[in-house]
């Protein structure tokens, strides 16, 4: 009887270690996994607040191209800009540097392009006074502002990840499982001022 006694206690350590083992690693994975997912999630409301302004774009370009004098360079730029933005695809469960870098310069080049053609736009009362605009104008004010809330949303969540695999003892459990950590957005210098759509009248 004695002789199981003594192999008792070793067992019952190596469990209960067993155990609270488990416990971390399975706390932690799960944990890692739902943050991942959340921003997956604000990357997805991130490329979906940008489709948006895109949609917008392509409705503002049909109202300014009935102005028969409108300069056609300034359109062809905007198009072909919205053209570039909506080909650059980022998968959201592969977030790396390369990827969101490309689609942030697709959209800045979106940004730049839509700012030039709010600008000419000035030159003509008609355009600036045609309700179909002036909808449209206040539409894109407001995507702009979702875009900007969208982009702060989903670096926050990638933030709340990286510390996470980040921190002791996670990080060895992080290579374990194979995270890795994930990419903030990055506008590109001077993306950080919006496309000016306000109009004097």
């Amino acid at each position: 009887m004695r002789k199981h006694l003594k192999w008792i206690i070793p067992v019952g350590i190596i469990v209960i270690l067993g155990i609270i083992l488990y416990n971390m690693t399975a706390g932690f994975n799960n944990k890692a996994v739902t943050l991942e997912e959340n921003a997956q999630t604000a990357w997805s409301n991130v490329e979906s607040s940008y489709q948006r302004r895109n949609d917008l774009i392509g409705n503002l370009v049909k109202t300014v191209q009935g102005a028969a004098d409108f300069e056609r360079k300034t359109l062809t730029e905007v198009i072909e800009a919205r053209s570039k933005a909506t080909s650059v695809n980022v998968d959201a469960s592969n977030l790396n540097p390369e990827s969101i870098k490309a689609f942030g310069q697709a959209q800045g080049g979106v940004s730049s392009a839509l700012s030039r053609l709010l600008v000419s736009v000035e030159r003509y009362p008609d355009i600036k006074a045609n309700q179909n605009f002036l909808n449209l104008q206040a539409q894109l004010e407001g995507t702009e502002n979702r875009i900007n809330v969208a982009r702060n949303r989903y670096n926050e969540a990638v933030g709340d990840f990286n510390i996470l695999i980040r921190k002791f003892p996670n990080n060895l459990f992080a290579g374990m499982f194979g995270f890795q950590p994930l990419t903030r957005y990055e506008a590109d210098a001077g993306a950080e001022n919006t496309p000016d759509v306000e109009f004097e009248f």
